[in-house]
C-alpha cells in the first residue's frame, strides 16, 4: 500500500515557477514509476510526466517538455515536479501517482490505468 500527498501548489503570475512534491509512504516507493497528472475545470485529466524507479528515465508531455522537470529521491520517498515559465493554461489540480507495477518509463506511462495509487492533488493556478 502506498499513500500519496502532493503539496506546493499555489496562485503564480505567468513565467513564474513552482515546485510541487509528493510525499510517499509505504515500501512500494523505491521500487514503483512516478507520474504527474493534472486536471483542469471541465477537462479531463492528463499526463504531465514519469520518471522510473531510479530516476534515470523520464518522459514528458509535449506540452510541458522543457518547461518542467521531474525528479526523485528514493531516501526521501518523494517526488518533485519543476515547473518554470508557467502559462496559464497550466492552471489545473495537478495529482502524483505511483506505478507499482513498471520500474521504467515509456510511452504507456501517459495511461492512467497503470497506476495504482493517487493522491488528493494540489491546485495549482496561473495568473495571466
Amino acid at each position: 500500500q502506498v499513500q500519496l500527498v502532493e503539496s506546493g501548489g499555489g496562485l503564480v503570475q505567468a513565467g513564474g515557477s513552482l515546485r510541487l512534491s509528493c510525499a510517499a509512504s509505504g515500501r512500494t516507493f523505491s521500487s514503483a514509476a512516478m507520474g504527474w497528472f493534472r486536471q483542469a475545470p471541465g477537462k479531463e485529466r492528463e499526463f504531465v510526466s514519469a520518471i522510473s524507479r531510479s530516476g534515470g528515465s523520464r518522459y514528458y508531455a509535449d506540452s510541458v517538455k522543457g518547461r518542467f522537470t521531474i525528479s526523485r529521491d528514493n531516501a526521501k520517498n518523494t517526488v518533485y515536479l519543476q515547473m518554470n515559465s508557467l502559462k496559464p493554461e497550466d492552471t489545473a489540480v495537478y495529482y502524483c501517482a505511483a506505478d507499482r507495477d513498471r520500474s521504467y518509463v515509456d510511452n504507456q506511462s501517459q495511461m492512467q490505468s497503470n497506476y495504482d495509487y493517487w493522491g488528493q492533488g494540489t491546485q495549482v493556478t496561473v495568473s495571466s
